[in-house]
This record gives C-alpha cells, structure tokens and sequence, in this order.
C-alpha cells in the first residue's frame, strides 16, 4: 500500500527503504529515523500509526486513502498499524458502523496490530488527566450556555469575552466534574473547558470544550459515563497512549495541532514522567469529482430512500463500491496515482475506474451476456445435419491468462443477440447486423441476416439468417473458385437460446451528474442543493437478461476472488459482479465499469 512513485532502485542495502520519489510525509519519517526521534537512530521499527474513525456511518473512498497511508507507513518502514475507534459521541454511533468499517480496513488489505482499539477503552485515564489540569488551573467548569459559549467565542475579527466560571477555584470544579460524572446534571447544562487563550488568533485556542454532559447509551461503556470527552481532547491522548509515532490527518486539522500539542504539554507540565508526546502531520484529503464524501449528506441519502444503503452500490463508501465490483487492488492503486501532498484539488474519478479495469481486464473471466435481447434463427441449421442439433465451442475464459484455461459454449438453431446489434436501415459504418449483412457470432459461425419479423406496432420480434458451415468456430472461410476471400468486420456476441439462464442486471452508473455535486449552484430562491445533481440514469435494472449457462455456475478459477465477490468481463458490455442478492435461482449482477470510460466521451462532445 506504498502510496509513493517508484524510482530506478539503487539501493544494494536490503534493510533500508529502496530509493524512490518520497512524498513528504515519508521524507519527514525517514528524518525522524535517521535523527532517533522515536528511539535509536536508524531504527525503522519505531515507526506507529494508527486509523482512527468515529462509527457514526460507513466508511468512504476518502477514508479508503487514509487506510492505505497508514497502513502503507507501517508496512513500508516495518513499524505498526493500529485500528482505533473515536467513539466519543454515543449518540450517533452504532455496533452496525463499527462492524462495517473493520470490515471494510480488512477488506482493502490493512493489517493491524493487535486487538481493534476504542476511545471508550481510555476513558477512565482521559478523566484522570482532565483533573490533573483542573488542579494545575488549566481547566474549569462552565455552566454558561452552549449559546452564550458560541456568542463569547469571539471571531476572527474580535478575541473573544472570558467565561464568569473562568476563575472559579480548582476544588469548586473537580467537585463539579465529579457530579458531572456521576450524572447529577442535565444535558448540555455544562462543560469543562480548557483555560488557554480567549483572545488567540486561533479560534481553537479559545478555551475549548474538553466534556460535555450527555446522559446517552453507549454501545460499548452502556450507561456507566455521563460525560463525553471531545474530539481535540481525546484524539492527541488516545495517539499517546498507544505510542503512535506519526499521527497523520487530514488538512482541516491543521489549525487543531497547536491545540493537539497543547493539552499533551499541559499534561506533562510539572510531571516526573512525562507521557509520550506524538506528530500530528497533516495531508490533502481526497476529493474525487462526481462524488460526495460528507457523512452527514450521505446518510440523508440512505435516510431520504435516494438510495437503498450505505452499502447501495451507486453509494462511494467503500462498502457500496465493494458491492459493485471494485477491488481493493484498484483502491490501492488510486490512492497511488492521487499522491500525497499539501495542496488542495479535485481527482478525477475516472482515475479509480481506470484502475477497475486496469485489474480485471487482467483477472476477471470472460462471459457472453445478452442484455436486451432479440431472437435469431438460423433458417438453414436443417440443411447441414440434424435441425435439433447442439454443437459445442472451446470459448477462452481469459485471453490475458492462459491458466484460466476455457469453459464449454453451446450453439443451436436459435440464439438471442443484443437488440441494438441489428438495425432495419445501417448507416454504412454500422459492421454489426443488418439485411443482407454478415456478422461474426463469436467463437461460432459467421451468419447472414435473410430476413426478420415485426410486429402490428412496428417492433422486430425475430431476426432470420443463415450460417455459413465452412466458418465453425468463428474461422475464416476459404477462398472461392476465383481465390477470393471474404471478410467481415463485425463481431457479435450471442447466447444459446436452449440453455440461456435468465438473470437480472443492474447497471449501475455515478450517482451525481454534476463534477463537483456538493458545490451546487443557488437557483432564483437559494433553494439549490446537491441532491438536485442526482443523475436519474444511476441505476437502471435489466430483468430479461440472457446469459450463458457457465454464469450460473461456480468453478474453482470463480471462486478466486479473496473476498468472495465473482467478477466478470461480460464480451463487449463492460465489467460486472455478482451482487448479494444473487441465488442460484435468481441470480443479480451489477455493472462495475463499462469497458471503456463513457464519460469521457461525452465530455469531449
């Protein structure tokens, strides 16, 4: 999960990192080796990071590059990884999201360092150290408002106005945070704040909040807390209890690290032994274009049935791509190519489904899939044997894998091709099928169309043509008395009518049309929103669908996949995956990417 580019190695030393382009964050780690920052100089293994998210929904695409940074960082310099909850907000989180997202690090390859780490496992120390700076007099309760807190904060303009609670004695406050904790209070009726700087330029600065009273249920710790520690307080304490090394976030905690820094000083301040002290370093988040990544928005979407999940596969959790088709291998390599660094910018999507296909253009077997069919018949099967005969065709399962050997299809007197693979009148670059037009029928017979019937509104219900013997297997024919060959320039893909296995097909597309759907435009009223992007076409289900027999089986070369997910290549149409709800006798499959990057396409129109 290295997320650097790699350069000509020229290091002949196997203990040491090989040379490369380094993204800053590693430049800053190879420093911190090199200097013995962490322990002794040189000495790789010192190395710890951790992922840290709040269970308050899935995990997104954005979350999947952290995951790879992280976990990358350790593997990299062979340190350690650590998987830790913040579950400090009882009331919006879930046991549902918790095992989700451990789902989903597991999943996109990361490996973790011994048991899965909770906030709510450090909550006994987090209120002994909140004490101690109440003691020292660097923290108070405040029985203000959250209204009269928020106005008094000030702005970037104006310091703000100190709290009337701010010089309350040390006892008169532990007594308080001590009843607080007990549940003697109602909610929101009052914090404890950390006493620094009402008139910082930095608004962080300004006494924040480090507890509030919340008497809620949590999912781990059930009723036993009544008070909650804040993210700033908690994040900078649970880094140093688990000896994290480098602390990675994203840029909007750029303006928190003086303030990560500060509780970590004010806690070693006039303490024999002081407690570990880690590096906050902050990155550009990933900002894929036709997606959303906001939580909140997301789970207005679930909640508002726009889609049917967090795990909805038009959705851009992790989860909800997995369930598309997409692999951990592409995450890996999209996190790559958007690289790490300090600025802010967009990236492209397209990027993530290049690397989809990238992958299963060279993993995924070939299947034929016929998505809107039409019904052909071969006038002369009769003539040249048997008319119910079924001839047998060696079809390769991966033309970019020899060892996934071939599968058995089988042809008749009647297949099903695609509706738009046959036109009435073709223009003169149309090489598919058409009156009097040959085709070729992959891995079969080339075939002529004769004829086709239509019914009383004018649609064609059945497509008549005749096949060409000397062309079995999709062979050129031989020359003619005169030594002519014939040619065709199309090729088409078909089912077996006699053996076809209906299943439905989702094809799935990006949920938003819009580049950069959370910025939408404010119409007359200023009434705009991103769900007024919501692309209509995102999911449009196929539930005639055709495919050849071998889709509804499951062969060792299938069954491949480590997280059990069957992906295909269906010929010519795209990539596709079998979804969840898929049985043996109602099978399901949704569209991962098209072959080719439509959009693109028409943006260039």
């Amino acid at each position: 999960m290295h997320l650097s580019s790699p350069m000509p190695d020229t290091n002949t030393n196997p203990d040491e990192p090989k040379a490369e382009s380094r993204n800053f964050i590693e430049q800053i780690v190879d420093a911190d080796i090199a200097s013995g920052k962490w322990g002794d100089a040189g000495d790789r293994s010192v190395v710890a990071t951790r992922f840290p998210p709040e269970p308050n929904g899935y995990l997104h695409i954005g979350h999947a590059k952290s995951i790879c940074l992280n976990s990358g960082l350790a593997e990299q310099f062979g340190g350690t990884f650590k998987l830790r909850f913040d579950d400090t907000n009882p009331a919006k989180e879930e046991q549902e999201y918790v095992d989700s997202i451990i789902g989903d690090v597991e999943w996109l390859g990361a490996r973790w360092e011994g048991e899965v780490r909770f906030a709510s496992d450090y909550f006994g120390q987090f209120y002994e150290w909140a004490r101690d700076l109440i003691a020292k007099g660097l923290a108070y309760v405040d029985e203000q408002s959250p209204e009269q807190i928020r106005n008094n904060r000030g702005n970037v303009t104006e310091p703000g106005v100190n709290s009337p609670f701010r010089d309350r004695p040390a006892a008169e406050s532990l007594d308080l945070f001590a009843r607080m904790k007990a549940g003697e209070f109602e909610d929101g009726s009052m914090v404890l704040r950390a006493k620094i700087d009402m008139a910082s330029p930095n608004m962080n600065l300004r006494d924040p909040v480090m507890y509030r009273v919340l008497n809620a249920h949590h999912h781990r710790t059930g009723d036993t807390w009544h008070i909650y520690p804040m993210y700033d307080w908690a994040h900078g304490l649970e880094d140093s209890i688990e000896g994290i090394t480098h602390s990675i976030c994203t840029l909007e905690f750029e303006n928190h690290r003086p303030l990560y820094d500060w509780f970590i000083d004010a806690i070693n301040k006039d303490r024999g032994e002081p407690i570990h002290h880690p590096q906050q370093i902050e990155f550009a988040r990933l900002e894929p274009t036709y997606i959303i990544t906001s939580k909140r928005s997301l789970k207005l979407l679930v909640d508002e049935n726009h889609v049917t999940g967090w795990d909805d596969p038009r959705m851009p959790t992790i989860s909800g791509l997995r369930r598309r088709g997409f692999t951990p291998e592409s995450f890996r390599s999209f996190a790559k190519a958007t690289g790490v660094t300090k600025y802010k910018g967009s990236h492209d999507i397209g990027l993530l489904e290049a690397a989809v296909r990238d992958h299963l253009n060279t993993e995924a077997p070939r299947r034929m899939a016929v998505l809107d069919p039409i019904k052909v018949v071969i006038t002369n099967w009769g003539e040249h044997g048997d008319e119910s005969r079924i001839e047998e065709f060696n079809a390769v399962n991966n033309p970019n894998n020899p060892d996934d050997g071939s599968r058995t299809v089988t042809f008749g007197k009647e297949i099903y091709i695609e509706r738009d693979d046959f036109m009435e009148d073709p223009p003169k670059k149309f090489f598919r099928l058409g009156p009097g037009r040959e085709v070729r029928l992959r891995y079969a017979y080339w075939v002529t169309c004769t004829d086709f019937i239509k019914d009383d509104a004018g649609n064609i219900t059945e497509i008549h043509c005749t096949y060409d013997p000397q062309t079995k297997g999709g062979e050129n024919p031989p020359p003619d008395a005169e030594g002519k060959v014939r040619k065709v320039k199309g090729t088409i893909h078909w089912v077996g009518a006699h053996d076809a296995v209906d299943a439905e097909v989702r094809l799935i597309d990006r949920l938003f049309t819009a580049e950069h759907p959370a910025k939408a435009p404010k119409d007359d009223e200023g009434g705009w929103s991103f769900m007024d992007n919501l692309n209509p076409d995102s999911m449009k289900v196929v539930r005639n669908a055709k495919f050849e027999p071998a889709l509804a089986s499951r062969t060792p070369s299938e069954s491949a996949w480590a997280d059990g997910i069957r992906r295909y290549q269906f010929e010519r149409l795209g990539y596709f995956c079998e979804d969840r709800d898929s049985t043996q006798s109602n099978l399901v499959f949704n569209r991962t990417v098209t072959l080719r990057d439509s959009w693109a396409k028409n943006a260039g129109k």
